[in-house]
């Protein structure tokens, strides 16, 4: 079922003709994001600024038609998907930096920049903009918004929402609000920090005041080599035990390796079980001191070889492979289906051992590539879709993994959101009582089951099929992040 023509004519008086997608060939680009599952959205409308976006949103509600919020469709649980056959609200022409004020260190801009352009944007006054997911060339700020997305950098300082100020917001009963503002603090409710990680259910943000940070002076990168994931576990545990705090500590466990040095040959060790990839930052001495502090823990859990970053070349190629590790799984399988569980780091050991044993008992392959500082497990099981039956085994161990990490007093997701993959999930984690809380939530900003509905909530509106259908599993590929 398509858009309605007097709908279309009605979108059309806001943003112009040329900014309503109506053919075929235009509704498929919209239909699907990160994930491999698919459904056509009635039509798509790319609103030039907030005023407009604002009317496209009264509109709809005026026509009873469904929305869905979109940003660059790199998202990894289904939250773009149209679900319902809603119309797609895309904020791809909301894409300008309107101020980057070195003095307050603050960058102002519109929901469809791209992560990294912040960053490079704000370079040339010795800032940056701390969350920086693996996808960053792509993704926008939008969506970082909408999933409160982090990053291999975030362990330190934190994820997108301990870098937004302040939203300008259209809410889903196409009120134009703003939610913070310019400042660290604003009196009352926290709604700034609620609408951050509401994957879309509350409203679009159309401007975000975003936190720069000072360019550290000196960074050292470390790459540890490991028997096995475990051994590496201990000595993450053992690592912030210690009180140290690095920038990032990444994982990455044999698989995976073999994945990367097939692909882009970036100089892991390739029998290694698995390897840790440290950086601390600060002054020269201070980056330094740390290094040692990182290596000495490593030496002391059997780290088979560790070895620092010669020069800014070979940083680089070690981050490169970490960056495309879930695009090099192509070289094991055509498809793979990630998961985004957390668990507490003192935990890890167990909770690898754990997803082993259930990508063993499904007969699975499973290449493990995660935020190991922070216990972000993002286990990827590798398969081909064309083999009878793999979907469902897949499936099933995936359920099994996010199980396992709430028996082991993690969470649902880190930083994929619940979307369409975890809603049958909520349960596990939250009561009747909570989920009826957070509905209420969504009232006060006007959604009434119609933006962005079956996402992120065990209930929705107009899902149909789509909340019996698995997400989240994708095909691999050169453009697949995390």
């Amino acid at each position: 079922m398509g858009a309605a023509p007097e709908l279309v004519r009605a979108l059309a008086a806001i943003v112009g003709p040329e900014h309503v997608l109506t053919s075929p060939e235009e509704l498929f680009v919209y239909s699907f994001d990160g994930t491999i599952e698919r459904a056509l959205p009635r039509c798509v409308v790319l609103p030039g600024d907030t005023e407009q976006t604002a009317e496209v949103v009264r509109l709809c509600r005026r026509f009873g038609v469904p929305v869905t919020p979109r940003g660059a469709g790199t998202g990894l649980s289904g939250g773009a998907v149209p679900a319902g056959e809603t119309v797609v609200i895309s904020t791809a022409r909301l894409n300008r930096i309107l101020a980057i004020d070195p003095a307050n260190r603050v960058a102002i801009v519109q929901p469809g920049v791209t992560n990294l352009a912040v960053s490079e944007a704000a370079a040339p006054y010795g800032l940056f903009y701390a969350p920086d997911p693996s996808s960053q060339r792509a993704c926008t700020i939008g969506g970082n918004i909408a999933e409160n997305a982090g990053g291999p950098h975030c362990l330190a300082l934190g994820v997108t929402t301990n870098h937004v100020l302040g939203i300008e917001v259209v809410t889903a009963a196409g009120e134009i609000v703003w939610l913070g503002g310019r400042c660290d603090e604003s009196p009352g409710y926290d709604l700034r920090g609620a609408f951050i990680g509401s994957e879309g259910t509350l409203g679009i943000a159309t401007t975000a005041v975003l936190r720069l940070l000072p360019k550290p002076p000196a960074a050292v990168t470390i790459l540890a080599a490991f028997a096995d994931v475990a051994t590496a576990s201990q000595a993450v545990a053992a690592i912030i035990g210690a009180g140290i705090i690095p920038a990032a500590l990444e994982m990455m466990d044999r698989n995976a390796i073999r994945a990367v040095e097939a692909a882009l040959a970036c100089g892991y060790p390739p029998d290694a079980g698995a390897v840790l990839l440290a950086e601390v930052e600060g002054t020269e001495g201070v980056a330094a001191e740390l290094a040692s502090r990182v290596e000495e823990q490593c030496r002391a859990h059997d780290a088979l070889q560790v070895r620092r970053a010669r020069d800014a070349r070979e940083r680089e190629n070690l981050w490169r492979g970490r960056k495309g590790a879930i695009g090099a799984l192509g070289n094991l399988a055509p498809n793979y289906y990630i998961l985004d569980g957390v668990v507490p780091r003192s935990r890890l050991p167990e909770a690898m051992r754990r997803v082993e044993a259930i990508a063993a008992a499904h007969g699975l392959t499973v290449a493990n590539v995660f935020h190991a500082g922070d216990g972000n497990l993002h286990p990827c099981l590798v398969f081909d879709e064309r083999e009878p039956g793999t979907h469902e085994r897949v499936l099933r161990a995936g359920a099994e993994i996010i199980r396992a990490c709430l028996e082991l007093g993690g969470a649902l997701t880190g930083e994929h959101g619940v979307g369409l993959e975890k809603r049958e999930f909520f349960r596990w984690a939250f009561s009747d009582t909570d989920i009826e809380n957070m509905a209420r939530l969504r009232a006060v900003f006007g959604n009434d089951g119609a933006f962005n509905p079956c996402k992120a909530l065990p209930a929705g509106t107009g899902c149909g099929e789509m909340a019996q259908r698995p997400f989240a599993v994708a095909r691999a590929g050169s453009d697949a992040y995390i």
